[in-house]
């Protein structure tokens, strides 16, 4: 909470305030559209929304981050909610599955966000970036038959992300159309030349005006062939009173919570939003121009408290956002009141404004939601990526293809599994050095220089060498600089040794002990000096 106590605050909302508003917009569509392709009431999608700005922006240590409901949950949900027996005993699920996050937090499990190679943080982003980009084009177009917040490749439509692109053709809708051109002309304006030209064009931003625009026309056009249906409008839920709003929140059945499959959903859920959390918080912590980095186990136990809260007044599961948090970083967040304001906007423009917030083109929504999916995948980034060679390059576009053809955490694991690979078959080659010369006797002599660390997965690499030393040679074997020296490596050194003698090859072995020519056993040799190769 430092950042909300510190002088720096005020100076801040200058910026905390415009970025809030563009993650209120790009938000509000998410939150209804995950919740519809959950099965679950579409309120329970701003409650998780709104606790995810307020509650869970409070008590995180991410400065820039934002968190809400996830598309990478939704499978889980609305597979749970009927399994379960209805949405009362899944909200069980979602707060035991944050009990057992903050649980997580406890026990330190957050040092496993540490871990995740860059190469698939940045493949990512850009997968995310694509995916973005893929699924909005069809909202820019008027074609709205799969909700916003849909991330699968595999659609409720019967389509797929990329045959849904070929439908668009003949169902264009005119007036969605229209103001979703004009609107990206009006972010593109904002964001290349006018950001650049006044303090006031910083202060209000181009998606608040091209949203303002977008419910003015859709005013004016209302009842013309140009004109835009409700078909093709954001649906906030709009309750008569006060009474009707309260009414939407929904409490979860704890007498359900002996049954032994709601607790192995609430693992579920806790595992999957970790691990989503905890990717996303590498991943903003790499997007924030200050470089700061997220207490990892404080946002577990952030998020974990969240999915309580939201758990028990009938809020979808939460987790941080990447959309969201890349929209924050983009329209100049400083500080983790911008995650909250917007929160605040949710909850206030539900409750006072939901007729407002329905004349909002979905279109326009798109258009906005375009420009954060370029940002996140930018051309010029595989090009970079390439540069760095086969090792980043190809964990790289692993989990890029792996998020766009399946989903997130499937792409994520793909691009991982390479990654760990390459560093095994790099570990297989790196195991030694080897360097051969002729004596003036005419016999070779070769030098084999172990690495630091020479474990099982170098045997066939070590077994090769030797095999295909030459009869009637020398073999210098350096081990003064390994550590760890692994038992397999040993006994193939101790047959070696064997086969040494009827190939007439002669082993001189340099220790920091000293050196010793043709040991009598090298399984002996190191387990007699422990101090110098363990």
């Amino acid at each position: 909470m430092s950042d909300l106590n510190n002088a720096s605050f005020l100076e801040n909302l200058k910026a905390d305030i415009p970025a809030s508003i563009v993650v209120f917009f790009v938000a509000l569509p998410l939150c209804l559209g995950i919740a519809l392709a959950s099965g679950a009431p579409l309120f329970s999608g701003l409650i998780a929304g709104i606790i995810g700005g307020i509650i869970v922006g409070v008590l995180s240590g991410s400065h820039i981050g934002v968190s809400g409901p996830a598309a990478g949950l939704a499978a889980i949900v609305l597979t749970s909610i009927g399994a379960l027996g209805g949405f009362e005993n899944f909200l069980v699920a979602v707060v035991l599955g944050g009990v057992i996050q903050v649980l997580f937090g406890v026990l330190k499990a957050g040092v496993i966000g540490y871990y995740f190679p860059s190469s698939v943080i940045k493949g990512m982003l850009t997968g995310i970036g694509i995916i973005i980009i893929l699924k909005q084009i069809p909202h820019f177009f008027g074609y709205d038959v799969v909700a916003e917040g849909d991330f699968a490749f595999n659609q409720a439509d019967g389509q797929n992300t990329f045959s849904e692109l070929f439908m668009i053709f003949k169902n264009i809708s005119i007036g969605p159309t229209i103001i979703a051109i004009v609107s990206l002309a009006i972010l593109l304006l904002w964001d290349k030349v006018l950001s650049s030209k006044g303090k006031i064009f910083k202060l209000i931003q181009g998606p608040l005006v091209a949203v303002v625009l977008g419910i003015v026309y859709y005013n004016v056009t209302k009842g013309t062939a140009w004109g835009i249906s409700d078909s093709h409008l954001v649906s906030v839920p709009t309750p008569s009173n006060f009474s009707s709003f309260l009414g939407q929140f929904t409490f979860p059945n704890f007498s359900a919570i002996t049954n032994p499959a709601v607790w192995v959903t609430a693992f579920t859920i806790a595992l999957v939003a970790s691990l989503e959390t905890l990717l996303c918080v590498e991943a903003t912590d790499k997007l924030d121009p200050e470089k700061r980095v997220t207490p990892t186990n404080r946002e577990l136990m952030a998020q974990g408290t969240g999915n309580i809260i939201s758990g028990l007044i009938g809020g979808l599961p939460i987790t941080q956002v990447i959309v969201r948090s890349s929209a924050n970083i983009q329209s100049g967040g400083k500080t983790k009141a911008a995650a909250i304001i917007h929160g605040f906007f949710l909850i206030i423009s539900v409750l006072l404004i939901p007729g407002l917030l329905n004349m909002i083109p979905l279109s326009v929504l798109a258009a906005i939601l375009l420009i954060v999916g370029f940002k996140l995948a930018k051309p010029a980034l595989f090009k970079v990526m390439y540069g760095l060679g086969i090792k980043q390059f190809l964990p790289f576009i692993v989990t890029v293809l792996g998020i766009i053809f399946t989903d997130l955490l499937v792409g994520i694991g793909l691009g991982l599994s390479v990654g760990i690979l390459i560093i095994l078959y790099k570990s297989y080659q790196n195991s030694h050095f080897l360097h051969m010369e002729d004596n003036s006797d005419g016999k070779s002599k070769v030098k084999m220089t172990f690495a630091e660390e020479v474990t099982f997965f170098n045997k066939g690499a070590i077994l090769n060498e030797l095999d295909s030393l030459p009869e009637n040679s020398f073999l210098e074997l350096d081990v003064r600089k390994t550590r760890y020296l692994d038992n397999d490596i040993i006994e193939i050194l101790e047959d070696f040794a064997f086969k040494a003698k009827n190939r007439n090859i002669d082993i001189t072995l340099i220790s920091e002990r000293g050196v010793v020519t043709n040991p009598s056993s090298f399984i002996e040799f190191f387990k007699l000096a422990p101090e110098d190769v363990k």
